[in-house]
């Protein structure tokens, strides 16, 4: 009879060893660590998160919402409770901050995971918050993107000079019949010149969301219209390779409600993509209507994306350690405004792709009128 009650006590032992052993690696995080039940309530937290709340008095059992108050960018109150409901998987936060009563306010980075309890047949749903101060990472981010805002906007008007100078010496190269070695000297100068100042149109942009800046300003886009005049724009860059711009539409004509100019930059950096890094073969531009809005795919039979590479191809100055993709000037800073853009706009985008086979971005806009 003694031997059974052993066996019970040393899993009951070993029960709380474990649960005293994860306590203390809890309380040793220097990130806030906030377990809540399924109705938002506190159940466990480290040190850490009472300094992030600011907060000497035990909050457990309290509602998470009475101590955390978050405001975003515009200095508007963030709805916490529909934020955590909303997070059905891991998501991370990185653009709010935390308002305390005397009106100061720290920049927070806050991570939230969904967590499911199973008490024999009982199921019970929680979440786990991870908080951090990056309040001066942010600050260091924000006088970066201030001196990026800064250089590109002074920049943009010596560089318009001097392509506009370049161009006029062209002209006037190509009337008197100059010298090929001085033509050949001028075309590379207003090449090199084209791509500085599209580099300080990216700069800008990303400057200029990373900051809040950017404003999507609504109205009706005819998706096939716009489609037209791109590939109808890049077909000589396009044939200067010998590739094949194809644009496939329906008959029926498509209509979004987004932001245009934004929309636009976005096709453009695909398509121009596409042309870059595809050797020959052709370039296929598509649309259509789904159920989850409109989708516009732009398929090339270029050099590919290696697998292990699809996930970082859109980070901020990633470039491919492909040989063929060094070939070719480049900055790593198209795909991120890309995806820059795509936030504001609430779209999402896909990629397909195969080494050696080609690629295949898919933006889908949703309507947001």
């Amino acid at each position: 009879m003694i031997r059974p009650h052993r066996r019970v006590s040393r899993r009951a032992k070993r029960a709380t060893y474990e649960q005293e052993r994860l306590r203390t690696l809890i309380d040793s995080m220097s990130a806030g660590v906030i377990a809540l039940d399924e109705s938002l309530r506190i159940e466990q937290y480290n040190g850490a998160a009472l300094n992030i709340l600011d907060s000497n008095a035990s909050i457990k059992g309290t509602s998470i919402a009475r101590h955390l108050k978050l405001i975003n960018r515009e200095k508007q109150p963030v709805d916490l409770k529909r934020l955590i409901e909303a997070s059905t998987t891991a998501s991370s936060y990185r653009n709010y901050r935390v308002q305390y009563a005397d009106e100061t306010w720290i920049s927070l980075h806050l991570s939230i995971s969904p967590v499911v309890h199973s008490y024999g047949k009982r199921t019970r749903r929680g979440y786990v918050l991870i908080l951090r101060d990056i309040t001066r990472e942010k600050s260091l981010e924000e006088e970066r993107n201030e001196f990026i805002s800064v250089v590109s906007h002074e920049l943009r008007t010596p560089i318009a000079i001097a392509e506009g100078s370049i161009g006029n010496a062209q002209y006037v190269a190509e009337q008197k019949a100059a010298d090929d070695a001085v033509k050949k000297a001028l075309a590379t100068a207003h090449e090199q010149v084209v791509f500085l100042a599209e580099m300080i149109n990216d700069l800008s942009t990303l400057s200029r969301a990373e900051r809040g800046k950017l404003s999507v300003e609504l109205e009706d886009i005819d998706i096939n219209e716009l489609l037209t005049e791109l590939v109808s724009g890049y077909g000589e860059q396009a044939a200067e390779k010998d590739l094949r711009l194809i644009l496939n539409l329906p008959k029926k004509r498509l209509l979004l409600r987004s932001g245009r100019l934004y929309a636009q930059e976005i096709l453009q950096n695909l398509i121009t993509n596409a042309i870059k890094y595809t050797a020959d073969g052709s370039v296929t531009v598509s649309a259509e209507r789904t159920r989850k809005g409109l989708s516009v795919s732009v398929k090339d039979t270029g050099i590919g994306i290696k697998k292990q590479e699809q996930d970082r191809i859109f980070d901020k100055f990633f470039r491919s350690e492909d040989y063929r993709t060094r070939e070719s000037s480049g900055t790593g800073l198209g795909l991120y405004v890309t995806v820059k853009l795509l936030e504001l706009l609430h779209a999402d985008i896909d990629l397909e792709s195969k080494i050696n086979r080609g690629s295949t971005f898919t933006v889908t806009f949703p309507d947001l009128g």
